[in-house]
């Protein structure tokens, strides 16, 4: 497999989890019905959560879709291309940083490891990809 094989394949993996991620994320409130932990007295709360849940979600869906249009796109250059997988490393180290920290799905441990599963193989996908761009002179 050539090398720029391998970024564009590292980058679909990393990116189809990214928005998979992003999209279910859009209705994790609902199915776990995170509002019931917040006291009715709070909605100004709800609305908070309900906005950064909506943000955290778009971020990933729209990293996700990019990450891919400009790695398998014709027009990109190595440096629009390492800026932008830079960014989602540093997205993907913290999410995995808190998953080590304070894990979520703790309740559950197959969930819990998972979890620190996915987002150390999606960092890690990113993160080769990244190497590889910025290791090297062109991407053809």
């Amino acid at each position: 497999m050539t090398t720029n094989l391998l970024v564009k394949v590292l980058v679909l993996i990393g990116s189809t989890v990214s928005v998979g991620f992003g999209v279910w994320h859009f209705f994790v409130p609902g199915w776990w019905d995170w509002y019931s932990y917040i006291a009715p007295s709070a909605p100004e709360l709800v609305l908070a959560v309900r906005a950064i849940n909506a943000f955290f979600s778009l971020s990933l869906v729209l990293f996700g879709v990019v990450n891919v249009l400009l790695v398998w796109g014709k027009r990109s250059n190595r440096y629009s291309i390492g800026v932008f997988l830079a960014a989602t490393c540093v997205l993907w180290m913290t999410r995995l940083v808190f998953q080590l920290v304070h894990p979520q799905g703790s309740a559950n441990p197959v969930l819990q490891y998972g979890m620190l599963a996915t987002f150390t193989v999606v960092l890690l996908c990113y993160a080769i990809a990244l190497f590889i761009i910025v290791s090297r002179k062109a991407v053809a």
